[in-house]
C-alpha cells in the first residue's frame, strides 16, 4: 500500500511505541519479530513504513504479497533476499546450492524448504554483521506459500542475530499465517482520533453529529475515513454517503471501500482503465512489461488520470494505492476483457527468461480447452517441483487439468495435481482433484496411484485401520501393472497397520503381510526395501523363528546401501521406521537400532530434510535412553520437539514418555499420557495405547507401585499391537511377581520366552534370563541373575544392567546375603543416580538402607543447569566443532551458537572451550526456559 501522506500517524501512539521498542531491543542485543494483524485499511502498511523510516543506519529489505491466483515458488523470498545475494558464496555449500536451486539460479534436486530456510537465516545473519537488518513483509497472507513457510521458519529460529522481522497480515484472510509469533493487533481508531483524521482531510469543519455518524459508519478504519472523505467537502458529507451518490454503507468496511474505488474507475478514460487492468493482472509490477502489453493491445499507456485520482503510482515498478484498488480493477472487468489482457501479457513475457509466468497468462487467456497451453502449464509445474515449490506445482497442474481437452490427459493431470496438493499439506483440495481424476479414464497404473493417494489422505486424517485395505488394493493394482511401486506400497500398508495398532484381524498387519507374500510383486528397485518387506512379512506370517533371520538379512543393506539421489535418500528415510520397529521389538537389537537411527539422523541432516529429522532424532534418543545416557537422550528429544514446532509438525511423544518413565517423573508422564490417549482415540492411532502399557509399567515399577504397574503392563500385554508387546511382558512379569500374581507372571514369561527365542541378542537373552529369575529360587535364580547382567551388558542395554543389579540385590537381601546384596545395590544406585533415573535410584537407596548402609541423596543444582539447546551447543563445541558447523547441525545461526556459548560459560564458571569437556561431565540438562520456548513453539 502507498503510505499515507499525513506526517503523523493519528491515534497510533501505542502501536508506534511498540515498533520503536523493536528497534531499541535490537540495539540492546538479540533479534526481534512482530506480526501486525488487522482488517484491510486498518493501517498495517503505514506502520511498516513508519518503522522503515525510523530504521536509521539499518539495512532494510521488503517483500510485498500480492493477491493473485498465480503461485510462483520462492518469488517473494527471492525479492526479499536480492539485496544480500552478494553474500551467497559465503554460505556453506548445501545451503548455497539449496538457495540457488530455489531461486532458479542453478539446476539440481528439489531442495528441502527448511534447508532453504536455514540458508536464508545464514544469509541474513551474514548481512547483519556490518549493519543490523530490518526485514519488512507486507500483506504476508498473499506471499507464495513456500516463501511464507520459509520466512516463518526463519522467524522462529532467530535469537541472537542483529535482525528484526516485521510482518503485516490481513485478517480474516491470513488468520492461520504466522500463528504463535509475537503479535500486535490493530483495531479501528477511537472516536477522537478518527474524528481528528477525518477533519484533517475535509475542507471545512464538520458538525459533531455528522462527524460522529461518519466515524461510526467507518468503524474507525483509517483507509475508509480517508477514501470516503477524499475530495468531498464538509457540506457534502453532511448529507450522508447515499445522498452524495456514493455506495450504501451496508456490509464490511473493506467491501464499501472497494466499491468506492470501483466508482472512481468508471470516470477514467477507457485506455486508462485497460492500463490499470494490465497492472492488476500482472502481480510483479514490471512497468516495462506493462508498456509492452499495452502495445500488444494497441493502446497508449495513458496513466495520468489514474495517478491524479490517487489510485496507482508508476516508476520502475507499478504500485496500486491499496490492494483493494487492484481487486476493484480486476474483478470489475468483464471476463473477455481479463482474457484479452492476459493474452497480451503472455505475448509480452519473454518465453526464455520467464516461461512460467508466460504459461500462466496464456492459461488465464484461454476461453476453453487448449492442449498447447495445458502442456505449457505442466512444464511450468515440473520446473516448480524442481525448485521445491510443491504448492506452486499443485496450482499449475490444477489449472492445466481444467483446460485439458482430452479426458484421459485431464485425469492424469488432475491426479498429479491431487498428489501435489497432498504433498503441500492441502488434503481437502487433494480430495477434490482426486474426485475429478476418478471421473476420467485412467490407466491401470494411474488407478493404482489414485487408490494409494486416497488411502494416504485417509491415514493422514485419522490413523485408523481403514487405510490399510485401500493401500493393499493400490498395491495389488501396482502389481497388476508390473510397477516397482507395488512392494513399496505393501510395505506402506504394513506400516499403516503397525501405527493403527493391530496385528490380527482382516485389517491387521498379518493380513497385509499375507497379501504381500501372495502378490508376486516385482522388485522395487531397492534391494534393501525388498529384503525389509520379505523380513517383516515373514515375521508376521511365518513366526519369529523364520522372520527374525530374514529381517537380519536386510540390516547390512539398510545400513550401507548407496543412496545416489535425494529422492533415494527420502525413500530410505520413509521406510526406516518400519525397520526400526521390527529390529527393536522382535530382534531386540539395540546395536541395529543405534546403527539405523544414527544413519537416519545423519542423512536427514545431510540433505536438510527437516520433516524427517525429528522422528530420526526421536529414535536416536530412544537408543541413548537404553544406553543410560539420559542427558543426551533429552538433548535429542528437545531438538526434535523444537524442529517439529518450527516446521509446523506435532511433537513426537513416545520418547518423551519413555524418558519420563525411566526418570520416575510420574506427574510429567501422567499429563502427557492422558493427552496422548485422547489424541490416539480421536485419530485411531491405538498403537500408542499399547505403548502406554510399557511406559507406565516402567514408571510404576520404578516407583515400587506394583499394583498400578501390573494393571498398566497387562494393558500393554493384551493389546494386539506390533510393537511394545515384548517390553510390556518384561514389566508385567516383574509387577506380577511383586504382587503375588504368579500365574499371571508365568503366563507372561511363557510368551516372552517364545518372543525372544529367535532373537540371538544380549537384550533378548537378558530379558528372558531375568524374568525367569524372578520366578525361580536358589542357585538357579542366582545363575539367571548373573547371566542377565552379562547378557544385558553384551547387548549394551545399560538401563537394564542397572535394573538387574537392583533386582538381584533385592533378591540377595531377602535371601539373607546382605554383604553381596550391598555390592549389587551400590552398583545399581550409582548407575541410576548417574543417569538421573530418580525413582529406581530411590528404590535402590531404600534397599541399601534396609541392609544397614547409609546413602547420601544427590543435591540438585538447578541454577547451574543448562537448557537443552545450551547442552546441545556445548556438547558439539566440546567435540571441537566450529560455530558455523554447530549452526548447520542444529539449524541455527553462528551468532545464536555464540550467544548460547556465552551463557554456558557463565553457568559453568569457565571462560573457554578447552574447559567444556570437564565442566559438562556433571551438568544436567533441564526443560526449555521461557525464552527458548517462545522462540521454538
Amino acid at each position: 500500500m502507498i503510505a499515507s501522506p499525513l506526517p503523523d500517524l493519528v491515534g497510533r501512539r501505542r502501536e508506534c511505541a511498540a515498533l520503536d521498542d523493536l528497534l531499541v531491543g535490537l540495539r540492546e542485543g538479540g533479534a526481534r519479530v512482530l506480526v501486525i494483524r488487522g482488517e484491510a485499511g486498518i493501517g498495517k502498511s503505514v506502520l511498516l513504513e513508519y518503522v522503515a523510516a525510523r530504521a536509521s543506519r539499518m539495512k532494510v529489505t521488503w517483500a510485498h504479497g500480492i493477491e493473485a491466483d498465480m503461485e510462483l515458488p520462492y518469488a517473494s523470498l527471492h525479492q526479499l533476499c536480492t539485496p544480500f545475494l552478494d553474500e551467497l558464496d559465503t554460505l556453506p555449500e548445501p545451503q548455497r546450492e539449496a538457495l540457488r536451486v530455489a531461486f532458479g539460479m542453478a539446476a539440481g534436486d528439489p531442495p528441502d524448504r527448511f534447508l532453504v530456510g536455514l540458508a536464508v537465516l545464514t544469509l541474513l545473519t551474514r548481512a547483519s554483521e556490518t549493519r543490523p537488518v530490518l526485514v519488512l513483509v507486507d500483506d504476508a497472507q498473499w506471499l507464495d506459500q513456500v516463501s511464507l513457510q520459509t520466512l516463518e521458519f526463519v522467524a522462529r529460529r532467530l535469537l541472537a542475530e542483529a535482525v528484526v522481522m516485521a510482518f503485516a497480515v490481513r485478517d480474516p484472510e491470513g488468520q492461520s499465517a504466522l500463528s504463535g509469533l509475537p503479535t500486535l493487533r490493530l483495531d479501528g481508531l477511537d472516536a477522537a482520533a478518527a474524528g481528528e483524521l477525518l477533519e484533517a482531510t475535509v475542507g471545512g469543519r464538520l458538525e459533531k453529529r455528522v462527524r460522529d455518524r461518519f466515524v461510526a459508519e467507518m468503524h474507525g478504519n483509517p483507509l475508509a475515513l480517508l477514501e470516503f472523505s477524499r475530495g468531498r467537502s464538509a457540506a457534502e458529507l453532511a448529507y450522508g454517503l447515499d445522498a452524495s451518490g456514493q455506495p450504501g454503507v451496508q456490509g464490511p468496511v473493506a467491501s464499501r471501500v472497494e466499491r468506492d474505488f470501483a466508482g472512481r474507475l468508471a470516470a477514467l478514460p477507457a485506455a486508462t482503465r485497460t492500463l490499470l487492468l494490465i497492472a492488476a493482472a500482472e502481480p510483479v509490477g514490471d512497468a516495462r512489461l506493462l508498456v509492452r502489453a499495452a502495445a500488444a493491445l494497441e493502446i497508449v499507456p495513458y496513466a495520468a488520470p489514474a495517478k491524479a485520482a490517487g489510485l496507482i503510482e508508476f516508476g520502475e515498478s507499478v504500485r496500486f494505492r491499496h490492494p483493494l484498488v487492484r481487486s476493484a480493477v480486476y474483478h470489475g472487468a468483464e471476463p473477455e476483457e481479463r482474457r484479452a489482457v492476459h493474452r497480451a501479457l503472455a505475448e509480452a513475457t519473454d518465453p526464455v527468461l520467464d516461461p512460467d509466468r508466460r504459461a500462466w497468462h496464456a492459461a488465464q487467456a484461454a476461453a476453453g480447452p487448449d492442449e498447447e497451453v495445458a502442456a505449457g502449464l505442466e512444464r511450468a509445474a515440473d520446473r516448480a517441483r524442481q525448485r521445491g515449490g510443491i504448492a506452486a506445482e499443485a496450482v499449475l497442474l490444477e489449472r492445466a487439468a481444467e483446460i485439458t481437452p482430452d479426458p484421459g490427459q485431464r485425469g492424469r493431470r488432475a491426479l498429479a495435481a491431487a498428489e501435489a496438493h497432498f504433498s503441500a499439506a492441502a488434503p481437502d483440495r487433494a480430495t477434490e482433484l482426486a474426485t475429478v481424476a476418478e471421473l476420467c479414464p485412467l490407466s491401470t497404473l494411474d488407478r493404482a496411484r489414485l487408490a494409494r493417494l486416497r488411502a494416504r489422505i485417509l491415514f493422514a486424517r485419522s490413523r485408523s485401520d481403514e487405510a490399510a485395505p485401500l493401500l493393499l488394493e493400490a498395491a495389488a493394482q501396482f502389481t497388476a501393472a508390473g510397477s516397482p511401486l507395488a512392494r513399496e506400497t505393501y510395505l506402506e500398508a504394513i506400516s499403516a497397520t503397525i501405527f493403527a495398532g493391530r496385528v490380527h484381524g482382516p485389517t491387521g498387519a498379518r493380513a497385509a503381510a499375507i497379501a504381500a507374500r501372495k502378490s508376486g510383486a516385482p522388485p522395487s528397485g531397492s534391494e534393501a526395501a525388498d529384503l525389509l518387506l520379505d523380513g517383516v512379512a515373514a515375521l508376521l506370517t511365518d513366526g519369529y523363528e523364520t522372520g527374525v533371520p530374514a529381517l537380519r538379512a536386510a540390516l547390512d543393506l539398510l545400513a550401507h546401501e548407496e543412496l545416489g539421489t535425494r529422492e533415494a535418500t527420502m525413500r530410505w528415510l520413509l521406510l526406516v521406521p518400519v525397520a526400526l520397529e521390527a529390529f527393536i521389538h522382535y530382534a531386540w537389537d539395540l546395536h541395529a537400532w543405534d546403527t539405523l537411527s544414527s544413519r537416519a539422523v545423519r542423512l536427514a541432516r545431510d540433505i536438510g530434510a527437516l520433516g524427517a529429522l525429528p522422528p530420526a532424532l526421536i529414535y536416536a534418543g530412544g537408543v541413548h535412553i537404553h544406553y543410560g545416557d539420559f542427558a543426551e537422550a533429552a538433548r535429542m528429544i528437545d531438538e526434535a520437539d523444537a524442529l517439529a514446532a518450527a516446521t509446523g509438525h506435532a511433537p513426537h511423544q513416545y520418547a518423551t514418555l519413555v524418558l519420563a518413565a525411566w526418570r520416575g517423573e510420574a506427574d510429567v508422564a501422567a499429563g502427557i499420557i492422558e493427552e496422548a490417549r485422547q489424541r490416539a482415540e480421536e485419530r485411531g492411532e491405538v498403537s500408542l495405547l499399547g505403548a502406554s502399557g510399557y511406559i507406565q509399567g516402567v514408571l510404576f515399577n520404578g516407583l515400587a507401585r506394583y499394583e498400578e504397574a501390573l494393571e498398566a503392563a497387562r494393558e500393554g500385554v493384551e493389546h494386539d499391537g506390533f510393537n511394545f508387546t515384548g517390553l510390556s511382558l518384561v514389566e508385567h512379569v516383574e509387577a506380577a511377581t511383586r504382587c503375588g500374581e504368579l500365574d499371571q507372571a508365568r503366563a507372561s514369561l511363557a510368551r516372552l520366552l517364545e518372543l525372544t527365542r529367535a532373537a540371538d541378542s544380549g537384550w533378548a537373552h537378558g530379558a528372558a534370563a531375568r524374568s525367569r529369575a524372578l520366578l525361580t529360587e536358589g542357585d538357579e535364580a542366582d545363575r539367571l541373575y548373573r547371566s542377565a547382567i552379562e547378557e544385558f551388558g553384551r547387548g549394551g542395554v545399560t538401563v537394564e544392567v542397572a535394573r538387574t543389579h537392583l533386582l538381584y540385590g533385592e533378591w540377595l537381601r531377602r535371601d539373607g546375603r546382605r554383604a553381596l546384596a550391598r555390592e549389587h545395590l551400590r552398583t545399581a544406585h550409582g548407575m541410576f543416580d548417574g543417569m538421573r533415573a530418580h525413582a529406581f535410584a530411590e528404590r535402590a537407596r531404600r534397599e541399601l538402607l534396609a541392609t544397614g548402609e547409609h546413602v547420601r541423596v544427590r543435591e540438585n543444582k538447578p541454577l547451574s543447569a543448562l537448557t537443552p539447546q545450551e547442552s546441545q551447543v556445548a556438547t558439539l563445541a566440546a567435540d571441537g566443532m566450529t560455530n558455523a558447523k554447530i549452526g548447520a547441525e542444529l539449524f541455527i545461526s553462528p551468532h545464536t551458537v555464540e550467544w548460547h556459548l556465552r551463557k554456558v560459560y557463565t553457568k559453568l564458571g569457565i571462560n573457554s572451550r578447552r574447559a567444556l569437556p570437564g565442566a559438562l561431565a556433571n551438568t544436567p540438562a533441564v526443560a526449555l526456559d521461557d525464552e527458548e520456548t517462545a522462540r521454538t513453539a
